[in-house]
């Protein structure tokens, strides 16, 4: 069961804070008119001559020109001489000159046959003054403003209101299409399916449930690794219910501005209410609901905690009778403040674990349907090569074999296609074009059947499924794969350190043959140690520390960070424990490999030759 946060779901998807497209069109609209207005009185109001060029000459030319009879028309201004003769090349120019004190000017102009005149003020209009000079350009300037203001706002998050608008809360509304998500469409999460199909009865049938007094949880949390499918159950739900989804992530409530988080808290639950009975989902919960800080007065995110607070307020509003059901998914429930987590808001904690063998398979069958596949394929071997897989992963391995299936050239895809795709998401894609010399490939394939042949050699231990030394993307020059015969949910100590043995065997099948050791155990070192000290500090595998617990594991689903709080004498101690186990296993692996020195020479030579081997071929060998 893939996580599907990132499908297209083709459903009504509504916006709760989309801009109206008329309202934008409108705005536009008049900022159009007013300057088409602005332009219009500029044209005809203002003297045309206005709008030509002007040349500044002195007053004596100015004379001469209308002596000469050059000057048609003047204009005497308050402080100019505006005027229009023609040029040396007989076009019509306007000048400007300086007024000077002259009593003789008009009659020069009379004489000359000039046409002249004189501004009067008290002849404009001045409300059409005002209105070009101030009314115009301040609405012209207003309008852009506003316009401007609105595509930061958006910019920034702050939606049609800009940044001080406050109330929308973003949240996306899915109403029930043809292709609606059902719990038919959720593999692998029984229990957690069984948890949420009780909502589910209550929306439908709340009666049954009022009339014995019994209430709706008000919230139910969903918690488990990424991948997992949270999403996916929350719209199966939604689906399985036929009533409105509210989607929206936490980190969409996070904003610069104090209040305005708790304002789209309070703008979710009104829609809410307004839409009731709905399903209300927020994913990645934590990043509003984490601990508030108690470091002292005043500390602390103000804006995250008083998010948090209306959260809580609003949880407290709603009855549970009312049909909003609350549902959050989170990957770190230990960060979640207690308030949160009390009976009366979630109510109900579901979780959605990694998929077992069965529920591998079950969710590999179910992408499969989305694909053309060959009738003879084996899901099984697939699930048991996926331990530990998420739903993600599990679509993203039947996905990448459908893209080699059409590289190969196939109509379907095949076995060997899905299997080259497990290898691809573990190790990477295949580097075809390394260079590795002929020495170092021997050290790789000893390496490598020194691995196997130690596991083989070794009760209760996984079967080895396929050694190659093809090298991948992910750094790997060559990899073993084991496979467990059916799925695991112990381990015995006797079985961790065989694993541990088995992986000090590549090592050692160096040092047995070459005499020296090289850097191809890197990781096989990092697995050693790490699973050496989960021995000692937190399964309690160790006689002189008995039961006791040395190492906590923190962040459980986020690759399970460990912390140790003890002396600086026993963490001493732990790592010589810790170094015993790992010195025990190599020796082991060693003798081993001594004991079946013939064995190991041959399926060395053997994997030279082929690069690759499967389980069935090198058990033949070992067992001739």
């Amino acid at each position: 069961m893939a996580d599907d946060k990132n499908k297209n779901n083709r459903k009504w998807n509504v916006n709760l804070n989309n801009d109206n497209p008329d309202k934008r069109r409108t705005t536009a609209y008049y900022l159009l008119m007013a300057l088409s207005v602005l332009m219009f009185l500029n044209y005809f109001i203002l003297p045309s001559y206005m709008n030509r060029s002007v040349e500044e000459v002195t007053y004596s030319t100015f004379l001469n020109q209308v002596s000469t009879g050059d000057v048609s028309e003047v204009k005497l201004e308050e402080n100019q001489i505006t005027f229009v003769a023609t040029d040396d090349a007989g076009d019509k120019q306007v000048y400007m000159t300086g007024l000077i004190d002259d009593p003789t000017l008009v009659t020069r102009l009379e004489e000359a046959d000039v046409t002249f005149s004189k501004d009067i003020p008290t002849e404009a209009s001045p409300i059409l003054s005002i209105l070009v000079s101030w009314v115009l350009p301040l609405l012209l300037f207003w309008g852009l403003g506003s316009l401007l203001g609105k595509q930061m706002a958006k910019r920034m998050g702050g939606g049609a209101g800009g940044a001080l608008s406050f109330g929308k809360s973003n949240a996306k509304v899915y109403v029930k299409a043809g292709d609606s998500k059902t719990f038919k469409d959720v593999a692998g999460q029984d229990e957690a399916k069984e948890a949420l199909s009780e909502v589910v009865d209550y929306l439908h049938q709340p009666k049954k449930y009022q009339d014995i007094g019994a209430k709706n949880p008000k919230g139910i949390l969903l918690v488990g690794p990424p991948g997992t499918g949270k999403t996916l159950l929350a719209r199966a739900v939604a689906g399985e219910a036929d009533v409105p989804f509210f989607s929206i992530s936490g980190s969409e409530f996070v904003e610069m501005f104090v209040g305005r988080g708790a304002a789209k808290v309070r703008d979710l639950f009104k829609e809410a209410n307004e839409k009731a009975p709905c399903i209300v989902f927020i994913d990645e919960i934590d990043t509003i609901g984490k601990k508030r800080d108690n470091g002292g007065y005043g500390g602390g995110n103000d804006e995250r905690e008083q998010t948090l607070n209306q959260l809580l307020a609003e949880m407290d509003g709603f009855e549970a009778n009312k049909g909003i059901i609350l549902l959050a998914a989170t990957n770190r429930p230990e960060s979640l403040d207690a308030a949160l987590l009390r009976p009366g808001r979630f109510d109900r904690r579901v979780p959605v674990e990694l998929p077992d063998l069965a529920g591998r398979e079950a969710i590999l069958k179910v992408h499969a349907t989305n694909y053309k596949m060959d009738p003879n394929i084996d899901y099984n071997t697939i699930a048991r090569a996926t331990s530990g897989a998420s739903g993600a992963e599990l679509a993203n391995i039947i996905n990448e074999g459908g893209l080699r299936a059409v590289r190969e050239g196939r109509t379907a895809v095949t076995q060997s296609d899905l299997e080259e795709s497990v290898e691809t998401v573990i190790a990477g894609y295949q580097r075809k074009n390394a260079v590795i010399s002929p020495k170092e490939k021997k050290i790789i394939a000893y390496h490598e059947i020194g691995h196997a042949l130690v596991a083989a050699k070794q009760t209760e231990s996984a079967p080895v499924h396929k050694i190659t030394i093809i090298p991948r993307t992910s750094g790997a020059l060559g990899y073993t794969m084991q496979i467990e015969e059916g799925e695991k949910s112990l381990m015995t100590k006797q079985e961790l350190f065989n694993k541990i043995v088995t992986l000090a065997g590549g090592r050692a099948a160096e040092e047995i043959v070459f005499g020296s050791i090289t850097t191809g155990a890197s990781n096989d070192i990092e697995q050693m140690t790490k699973m050496a000290r989960a021995m000692i500090t937190r399964y309690g595998m160790s006689d002189a520390f008995d039961m006791m617990q040395i190492e906590t594991q923190t962040n459980k689903y986020l690759g399970g960070d460990t912390s140790m709080n003890v002396s600086a004498g026993m963490a001493e101690q732990v790592d010589r424990e810790v170094l015993d186990i790992i010195k025990k296993a190599h020796e082991k692996a060693a003798v081993l490999l001594s004991e079946n020195i013939d064995k190991l020479h041959e399926l060395s030579r053997f994997l030279l030759v082929e690069e690759t081997i499967t389980g069935a071929e090198f058990m033949e060998i070992v067992g001739k």
